[in-house]
């Protein structure tokens, strides 16, 4: 077998143009299978993004201003990746900057031109644990309106846990279309 190798070896002194072409390929190799292994990397970083679009989850009477998510492909447009739900609160899980959404729709409510006093409605998002990063990160006024819908890019640390208040008693619709809350990591 070595004899072998010694003969490919000088079958390429023999011939230059032969040797640089099994170099370049042997380069190319390398570079490939290099290049690849950094653009999976990539890959599975984009895949650990912490993401989620979640519906209300909604199940009679409200006695705690809090308001419960749920979130999963049974329920349809709703999904969690990297985040996770804690007791219906949205956590998450990696150190970053985040876009967070809302949209809450009202029930039983009509913005009809008659309504001129201010509904005393008010959505309030979060963080609620740990108790020493506490701060509201968004409060929306519902005024004269049925729907209150905001956006904003937010500074999140891992273990953060967001909380959605909204004024007692009033309920929110449970239609998916009118009432969701999300975020999505975009930087470390």
């Amino acid at each position: 077998m070595a004899e072998e190798g010694a003969a490919w070896l000088s079958h390429l002194r023999a011939r230059p143009a032969l040797g640089l072409l099994a170099l370049l390929v042997v380069v190319s190799l390398a570079s490939y299978l290099g290049g690849s292994h950094l653009a999976g990397q990539h890959l599975l970083q984009a895949q650990a993004q912490d993401v989620a679009e979640l519906q209300l989850n909604h199940t009679g009477l409200r006695q705690d201003p809090r308001l419960s998510w749920q979130g999963g492909p049974a329920l349809g447009r709703s999904f969690l990746h990297g985040a996770q739900l804690d007791k219906g609160q949205l956590r998450v899980q990696r150190d970053g900057i985040y876009r967070l959404h809302i949209q809450v729709t009202l029930t039983n409510c009509s913005s009809s031109a008659k309504d001129t006093v201010p509904r005393r409605a008010i959505l309030t998002v979060g963080i609620c644990s740990p108790a020493t990063h506490s701060i509201s990160l968004l409060r929306l006024n519902f005024g004269l309106s049925c729907t209150v819908s905001s956006q904003r890019l937010t500074p999140l640390a891992r273990g953060d846990t967001l909380c959605t208040n909204l004024t007692l008693p009033l309920l929110p619709s449970q239609n998916s279309d009118e009432t969701f809350f999300g975020v999505q990591w975009i930087h470390p």
